[in-house]
């Protein structure tokens, strides 16, 4: 079995009276993995203090194997990280700022500038590497910043809202870089996130976060396969008949506050539903699919995150 990329035991982290980190455990075998919640859920603070960026409370962490907290610079040579807030420095150019970076991270001068034009041309990136950073669009600095995580060749890479502040073609594009950094090149990548579609699209683990406690951790293969079919039923009238149809049929089903009939029913869509409906003669208003599994349990997070 392989080494766990991410080992936690009960790790928390507070400021003041508030808990960012509350007994966070869960071991993430490699791979690509999807860190999924509402903005100020805790994804951000979980990363850092895993980077050691932020110290952490109490609990323990590996990274790679690697004790965080003991064994940082080892980490760090085998550790990429693309913060969601701009993190170049005023008045380089592009190319200079990945060589840099390259530098920091132990490699000769020569190589680090040959290895930052490299990382360069796989993000896509022209001859904007020879202008300053400062005249970047968003598109071109979430680019930079994927370069000079990846310039040192790391086993793993976190990745803070990659996407924001692009439009639908440059989140695509930037999906892209990532999906094939592990697919392409076996690069682990944490993705940090409030958009189910980056998750869904490129991560084959998800780990969901609310109030700083994991809610979820499981394969997006197995999330998926809990999906069951079902729905919300909207009907003018004869509620309670519906329900006991539905429940003589082994259908879970419960009224909602708002009127409508949510019911599991068997079958990937809806005929049985409708075969069921047109069987006692009752005819609905509107029939709206449920979320899947991925959907339900974000809005569960959502849900946790504001109460």
């Amino acid at each position: 079995m392989a080494t766990p990329i991410i080992e936690t035991a009960n790790f928390c982290k507070r400021y003041g009276s508030l808990k960012a980190l509350d007994s966070v455990s869960l071991q993430a075998p490699p791979g690509s993995i999807g860190l999924l919640g509402p903005n100020g859920a805790g994804k951000s603070t979980f990363m850092k203090c895993l980077l050691q960026l932020q110290p952490f409370d109490s609990g323990s962490a590996k990274l790679l194997g690697r004790e965080v907290g003991h064994e940082g610079r080892e980490i760090r040579k085998r550790i990429g990280y693309a913060p969601e807030q701009d993190c170049h420095i005023p008045g380089m150019v592009g190319c200079e700022y990945v060589t840099y970076c390259a530098q920091l991270c132990g490699i000769p001068f020569q190589s680090a500038r040959q290895r930052a034009h490299e990382m360069l041309d796989f993000v896509g990136m022209g001859q904007e590497r020879y202008r300053k950073i400062d005249t970047y669009s968003t598109g071109m600095k979430q680019r930079l910043k994927l370069a000079q995580a990846i310039v040192h060749d790391p086993e793993l890479v976190f990745l803070d809202e990659p996407t924001n502040g692009l439009d639908p073609k440059g989140q695509a594009q930037i999906l892209e870089l990532i999906q094939s950094l592990r697919k392409d090149h076996g690069i682990s990548v944490v993705l940090s996130s409030h958009l189910l579609h980056d998750v869904d699209r490129i991560c084959d683990q998800i780990v969901i976060i609310a109030r700083g406690r994991v809610l979820v951790h499981d394969t997006l293969e197995n999330l998926k396969s809990r999906r069951r079919g079902a729905a919300e039923v909207v009907v003018a009238n004869r509620h309670d008949e519906l329900i006991q149809a539905f429940r003589r049929n082994s259908w879970p089903c419960e009224k909602l506050t708002n009127g409508h009939i949510r019911v599991e029913h068997a079958g990937e869509n809806l005929n049985p539903l409708l075969r069921l409906m047109s069987d006692i003669q009752v005819t609905p208003l509107e029939i709206i699919p449920s979320p899947n599994a991925l959907e339900e349990m974000f809005i569960k997070a959502l849900g946790e995150n504001q109460n």
